[in-house]
């Protein structure tokens, strides 16, 4: 439909709303579409479209800031008044003053139906998630009536117990290793310890801004797109055109997952779904000239997800043009002639930043004058800490007295180690996908090279895919070093007009294919009625995911000559260290991903 009026100056397609319902009394969950927004509203029950379900279990739903309440509310006024005298000889514990904060592992049990979540206590400081306790307690809250939470486990310096009751019999008989409160220093503060040395270097448009930004539309040399945040999956941009001609459909962020190593159970089975807690939802205000360029072009973002009312956030996307510091082609020649030849290198910049927690996202989509794309990602923020104790040391780094700095990975999957996510559609007549390797052969005899030399030399070696499951690339030895999406339209050369696809940073394999979880992170090829990789549910229903991304490509279709859509994660490792105290720097912490077209002839 969307194409249709684009491109055909068809009907415009009508705007609505998705509803996610929950039928607490029934004990199930229901999506609705509700459009259109700007006339007589309907609304339609789209839940065995979407998910081949009539419903959706009650237990996938996402925690919702009244289900928070009622579970902090058991935690301090039910588990805390009952440790009183052990919170405040331990931790410096002050009843009624909530001194001790509590940060929650995902996902909440070990199979489907469970909704049992590990709490760690924190000293309650500003950057409180490199202050553990070394206090973590297992609250059972699968009752739809939050007076039946209960505690299943507790963990105290390393030991487990059974109950609140065996763990104080334990502690007043001293038979187990006593935590002794002190204060301690706020590693985590971010306020500078010197005073500034005065401003960096600023950038200014000597002759005007060569972009523009109206409504959703951005404009800028040869490049035009529409932008948007989705509260769920945070940026997306649409219609990318360069010269004229559509380069994608749709470039969106689908997930951003993080996977742990530790040995202490609040981090121990941590997988976090992002896209679950709702990404764009904690897209911030901006800081000028910190977070984006004083001279940037600000656009507020509207929201209205589990609030009452719509919610308006100034400045939280920005958009500019930027020098990267280096000539985007360039030769100097002193050879035979004397001559130099530079093209200064800017590119638009379409960012936001997503405070999801602990961890910060700085999320970039770049446009360059050469055509090319780059979606990318930096993680910073502070790592998820966990108290020190026999064993940590084989899954991470202690960062600062007492404090353990768990091992993770990062993905993003667009279309999420820190793992990331990317969707990217993009619909051109008659296509091939072509994978392109570079492997050695045996030198060919060439006269004045001896038989007897067993070099070889490199040479191009392209395949062509024509099945979906041929078009899963896993990310090991075999991966090749390009992906093509070709045309069977040539340029001058005679050379098939493509698009590279690139991925330029990846953690490796973040989980292995026989753990059930890994259900959710696949990279099939999209159809019309898959237009998610990851769900709102997968955090707390991932051992039997609604999306289950595997099966997009079960039926295994022909894809030759098709509208294609690349589902692409990048991702990196991050090993804590101490220079993540007082947070974890941007530099080296990020992956990203290139579209470029080529043999283009535009």
């Amino acid at each position: 439909d969307a194409l249709h009026y684009l491109d055909a100056k068809g009907p415009k397609p009508p705007c609505e709303a998705t509803v996610v319902v929950f039928f607490g009394e029934r004990g199930y969950l229901k999506e609705y579409v509700v459009g259109p927004l700007s006339g007589d509203m309907r609304h339609r029950d789209v839940t065995k479209e979407k998910y081949k379900l009539p419903s959706l279990p009650f237990t996938a739903r996402p925690v919702t800031i009244g289900e928070y309440v009622q579970l902090f509310t058991f935690l301090y006024n039910e588990v805390f008044r009952k440790l009183e005298t052990e919170l405040k000889e331990s931790f410096g514990y002050i009843p009624n003053q909530r001194n001790l904060n509590a940060f929650e592992g995902m996902p909440r049990g070990v199979t489907t139906g469970d909704r049992k979540t590990w709490l760690s206590l924190f000293h309650d400081y500003s950057g409180m998630y490199i202050h553990p306790v070394g206090f973590e307690g297992l609250i059972h809250h699968e009752d739809k009536n939050s007076s039946n939470c209960k505690v299943e486990k507790l963990l105290y310096n390393g030991e487990y117990f059974e109950s609140i009751n065996s763990f104080k019999r334990s502690y007043a008989a001293s038979r187990l290793n006593k935590i002794v409160f002190k204060d301690i220093y706020n590693c985590a503060s971010l306020k500078p310890r010197r005073r500034p040395t005065g401003l960096g270097p600023q950038q200014y448009y000597v002759q005007g801004k060569r972009f523009s930004v109206r409504n959703n539309q951005v404009i800028y040399l040869d490049w035009n797109f529409a932008f948007g945040l989705s509260s769920l999956t945070g940026m997306r941009v649409f219609d990318v055109r360069f010269k004229g001609e559509r380069i994608a459909y749709e470039l969106s962020v689908q997930e951003a997952m993080s996977v742990y190593g530790s040995i202490t159970p609040g981090m121990i089975l941590t997988k976090f779904l992002d896209s679950s807690i709702e990404i764009g939802r904690f897209a911030h205000e901006l800081v000028r000239g910190v977070d984006c360029p004083y001279l940037a072009t600000y656009v507020d973002v509207y929201r209205y997800i589990d609030t009452n009312v719509t919610q308006r956030y100034r400045n939280a996307i920005c958009v500019f043009e930027h020098d990267t510091g280096r000539p985007l082609r360039q030769h100097f020649s002193d050879f035979f002639h004397n001559s130099y030849g530079s093209l200064a290198n800017s590119a638009l910049y379409f960012c936001t930043i997503t405070a999801i927690g602990n961890y910060d996202y700085i999320w970039d989509f770049i446009l360059y004058q050469s055509g090319s794309v780059e979606a990318r990602v930096h993680a910073t923020g502070y790592i998820s800490s966990s108290f020190k104790v026999d064993g940590s040391l084989k899954f991470g780094h202690q960062v600062a007295e007492n404090v353990f700095g768990n091992i993770h990975t990062f993905r993003q999957l667009q279309g999420g180690s820190g793992y990331f996510s990317y969707e990217l559609k993009k619909f051109v007549q008659e296509k091939d996908e072509v994978t392109v390797e570079i492997v050695r052969e045996k030198l060919l005899p060439v006269e004045g090279i001896p038989r007897s030399r067993k070099e070889k030399i490199p040479h191009l070696v392209e395949n062509q895919i024509r099945m979906e499951r041929d078009g899963e690339l896993h990310y090991d030895s075999k991966m090749p070093c390009y992906l093509h999406v070709a045309s069977n339209q040539t340029n001058c050369w005679g050379h098939q007009r493509s698009y590279k696809l690139q991925v330029v940073s990846f953690a490796g394999d973040h989980l292995p294919k026989s753990e059930p979880e890994e259900k959710n992170t696949k990279l099939p090829k999209h159809k019309d009625e898959e237009q998610i990789s990851s769900s709102l549910y997968s955090q707390n229903y991932m051992w039997d995911p609604v999306i289950d991304f595997s099966k997009y490509i079960e039926d295994n279709e022909v894809i030759d000559n098709e509208d294609l859509v690349a589902w692409v994660t990048a991702g990196f490792l991050h090993i804590p260290h101490a220079e993540d105290i007082p947070n974890t720097v941007t530099v080296g912490n990020g992956g990203r991903v290139l579209l470029d077209h080529v043999y283009s002839n535009i």
